[in-house]
């Protein structure tokens, strides 16, 4: 009796874990996936800050692709640990789905800030003229922003996948649904100020995509502290503030408006 009881469990342990590679298996190659379409889509668009967001529908199907390539990585574990509970792809999908909602909407306010300040501004905000102390400014606000309650508070429920779920669970379908928006709330909250430094940096450049790829990837999956973690990403941060203040033409990968390094005009597909 036993040992058949204990065969079971053994049988249930190998699925689980065979489960959970197929989910992190799809979610590392959605990521890929989305790293290459990405990739395509911008190709001869322009990569400098200050970058034309173009039409809403090519600005929001190539930004909610980019936050897919961005974040899967990092929010495998508590996908994981959610369908643990859940035991189910559907609710899984429905989960991911959810988050994505979060990215996409602050995706179209993006945008909106984006056109409202290009047509308020008008050209106040070239490289030459503002842009370049408005990118400086926006990185000292993303490493101020590490050291806030707000911060500290989102990184928490990023860092912690079991107490999330067990805290957030919701059950059925429109309960996956809730918790995955859920969660990209608490994601947003954490990453917004990264995202708003990429912006500053180029968001059509994969270079900077991936730098704060690996920033958000950092500070989330660092085993605890998180404190070390988040005075590392404060401190590259200003380490690019002031290279970008100082001697803006050595930063590797930022391409410069005017400076004859930009790579065409933007195409849209």
């Amino acid at each position: 009796m036993s040992s058949g009881l204990a065969v079971s469990r053994r049988r249930a342990g190998a699925t689980l874990r065979s489960g959970q590679l197929v989910v992190i298996g799809v979610l590392l190659g959605l990521a890929l996936l989305a790293w290459w379409i990405t990739d395509l889509r911008m190709a001869g668009m322009d990569a400098g800050p200050g970058t034309d967001p173009g039409v809403l529908g090519f600005y929001v199907t190539t930004w909610v692709v980019m936050m897919a390539a961005m974040m899967f990585p990092s929010i495998a574990p508590t996908v994981l640990m959610f369908r643990k509970m859940a035991r189910g792809a559907g609710a899984t999908a429905l989960f991911v789905g959810g988050y994505l909602l979060v990215w996409s909407i602050s995706g179209l306010i993006g945008y909106g800030i984006l056109k409202l300040g290009r047509a308020v501004g008008g050209g106040l905000f070239a490289w030459n003229r503002a842009g370049q102390w408005a990118a400086v400014a926006v990185l000292a606000m993303a490493a101020l922003y590490e050291f806030t309650p707000a911060k500290n508070a989102c990184l928490a429920k990023c860092r912690s996948p079991l107490a999330f779920v067990m805290g957030s669970w919701r059950p059925g379908a429109a309960g996956a649904l809730r918790m995955g928006f859920e969660h990209g709330g608490w994601c947003l909250g954490c990453c917004w100020a990264l995202m708003a430094a990429l912006f500053a940096l180029g968001a059509m450049s994969l270079t900077w995509m991936a730098l704060v790829t690996v920033l958000v990837a950092w500070e989330r999956t660092l085993p605890r502290p998180a404190r070390p973690a988040r005075l590392g990403v404060a401190a590259v941060l200003v380490a690019l503030g002031l290279w970008v203040a100082l001697a803006p033409g050595a930063v590797p990968g930022l391409t410069i408006p005017g400076s004859g390094s930009m790579s065409g005009a933007m195409r849209m597909r």
